[in-house]
């Protein structure tokens, strides 16, 4: 199974053209998506309709639009940050805000990058074809904190733990 994106988008249009730009470039068909903040927080913490999801089967990478009803996307990010759980899943901030404050705020949330969606139906298909690339096929995020190799003060010699 390939990597899975979780694509967190309230706008029809918008999420209809992201997956058609993955499709059409072989990205992935392994994408969920939730259509606002509430249902993603469900289904990443796996509670409320999601409480029978496996709650180590997380996302690859998380495509995040800010401006969602019921919860909005920072708080969204906050969360995902604040929990051991989801701590270290990529999130990009793919928007169409261009405030200044919402961008800061996504980079001081530690958002792994703050995308503008382009307006240009042309522009917005090979953006989200670059996303996709990217954090499905380049990226090697690690999901666990990398292991430190023990030196043997006597033999100077690494040791594997």
């Amino acid at each position: 199974m390939g990597k899975r994106i979780l694509l967190i988008e309230d706008n029809p249009d918008d999420e209809a053209l992201t997956l058609r730009a993955f499709r059409k470039n072989n990205i992935t068909d392994n994408v969920s998506v939730t259509r606002d903040g509430a249902e993603a927080l469900d289904y990443l913490m796996c509670t409320g309709p999601h409480a029978n999801r496996d709650p180590a089967d997380q996302p690859s990478v998380i495509l995040l639009d800010l401006k969602l009803p019921k919860v909005d996307g920072l708080e969204v990010l906050r969360r995902i940050r604040s929990d051991p759980r989801t701590a270290r899943i990529p999130v990009v901030a793919l928007t169409s805000s261009d405030e200044d404050r919402d961008r800061l705020e996504s980079y001081h949330l530690r958002a792994n990058s703050y995308v503008r969606k382009p307006v240009d139906f042309h522009e917005f298909m090979e953006a989200v074809k670059q996303l996709g690339l990217y954090w499905t096929t380049v990226d090697a995020t690690p999901l666990k904190p990398p292991v430190e190799p023990k030196v043997d003060s006597q033999t100077s010699q690494y040791e594997q733990t």
